[in-house]
């Protein structure tokens, strides 16, 4: 493992679905005093960390923040979802590659040894082979998530080839966590399904019954980055991004899952906007390479995923 406990760390984007979590398990880490947490607007979540305001498209501020602090490693997670920058696209494309420019230009300057940046399989498109997505394949993504997200890893590649900038990438399939809200993707109703079957007992999705979508439970995505990060640098042999797998399943699936625990559970479908995005992502993942390179296996499977869903909101619900 590839680990210097003294490195300070900063998160950008600490405030969301991964940034929080991801928070957590660097603390046990790193110790909170070197982790710090950056975001565009404050929350009590941040109360063990120093915590920085920022918008990541301000460079100079940035810059201040990595001095200040003495910052070796940046994980970027500030970016506008799928189904939120289609709202917006040009913003979308803007807060998604001028905040990654300004972090890669930081480490091509040596004031940081290592970037994270995640990707996602928004990056692939309706051409791609849909079942058991390779690694390397047809990338031509259709919304701007998605080709900001395909820009990112040829980019990262790039600053890494050109200036031997230490960056490291997964691409995130669907991410389902009970510790904060979903940020505005096309999966997350696999989250939404969890908190409307506790506390209406209904639920209307809006994708299709079949839409099968690669997801991931948040402790696993949690482990791989860190994996990935601490792994030494000659297993990382993939600089764009690495294809990550965990749990494939439509709405209907997960449904019958929940009913399980909560048979009273029903769900009715109306699909919208988001059916269209959902339609050009792939169903299921091949990550071989990962596994291969630094040895990443998921411990959830669909079963052991809503048990621990379910548990953890239950007992949320019941404390409140």
């Amino acid at each position: 493992m590839s680990i210097n406990k003294e490195d300070k760390i900063l998160i950008i984007g600490a405030g969301g679905q991964i940034g929080l979590e991801l928070l957590e398990e660097l603390n046990k880490i790193y110790g909170p005093s070197n982790v710090i947490a950056a975001d565009i607007r404050s929350s009590n979540a941040f109360s063990q960390n120093p915590f920085e305001t920022l918008d990541v498209l301000n460079a100079e501020a940035l810059f201040n923040i990595v001095k200040k602090h003495g910052i070796k490693q940046v994980y970027l997670l500030a970016a506008l979802l799928s189904a939120t920058a289609e709202k917006n696209p040009l913003f979308g494309w803007q807060l998604n590659m001028q905040g990654l420019f300004n972090v890669l230009d930081l480490a091509k300057e040596k004031h940081l040894t290592k970037v994270y940046w995640p990707s996602s399989i928004a990056a692939f498109g309706p051409t791609t082979p849909r079942v058991n997505t390779p690694q390397y394949t047809v990338m031509e993504p259709t919304t701007v998530y998605g080709i900001s997200k395909q820009a990112g890893e040829r980019w990262c590649e790039y600053y890494f080839n050109k200036y031997g900038v230490d960056v490291r990438s997964i691409r995130y399939p669907g991410l389902i966590g009970y510790k904060s809200a979903p940020g505005g993707g096309t999966t997350d109703y696999a989250v939404h399904i969890f908190h409307e079957a506790l506390e209406k007992g209904v639920y209307e999705c809006f994708l299709g019954e079949n839409t099968a979508l690669p997801m991931m439970y948040m402790p696993d995505a949690i482990r791989a980055t860190i994996q990935l990060m601490h792994a030494p640098a000659e297993q990382v042999k993939i600089r764009g991004s690495y294809n990550l797998g965990g749990i494939s399943f439509d709405p209907k699936t997960i449904a019958n899952e929940i009913k399980k625990h909560v048979p009273s559970f029903s769900i009715t479908y109306k699909p919208d906007f988001r059916q269209q995005i959902a339609e050009s992502w792939p169903q299921s993942i091949n990550d071989t390479e990962a596994r291969q390179h630094w040895g990443w296996v998921p411990e959830y499977d669909l079963g052991k995923m809503v048990q621990d869903m379910l548990f953890h909101l239950q007992k949320e619900k019941s404390v409140k």
